[in-house]
């Protein structure tokens, strides 16, 4: 159990080609209701495609679509790499 432990990082951690299963979203309010919105929910699987030039915003791809999170949003996700 230790080593799963050791393994949940920051979704704004992930490397472009990563992928990785949503643990937590610590957001509440307008944003918590935003990211959940988007399919961001603990369970669901994400691959990193892409990071705009000065790294902000991060391109996802999450089941059958392509989103965009700022690093301020992407910092209230922990995810665990697959």
């Amino acid at each position: 159990m230790a080593e799963n432990a050791a393994t949940i990082i920051g979704l704004r951690q992930l490397q472009v080609g990563q992928r990785a299963r949503i643990c937590s979203v610590s957001a509440s309010g307008e944003m918590g209701r935003r990211i959940r919105d988007m399919g961001l929910v603990p369970g669901t699987e994400v691959s990193v495609i892409g990071r705009a030039p000065l790294r902000d915003p991060v391109a996802l791809r999450i089941k059958a679509f392509t989103l965009t999170l700022r690093n301020s949003e992407a910092d209230n996700i922990t995810v665990s790499p697959v």
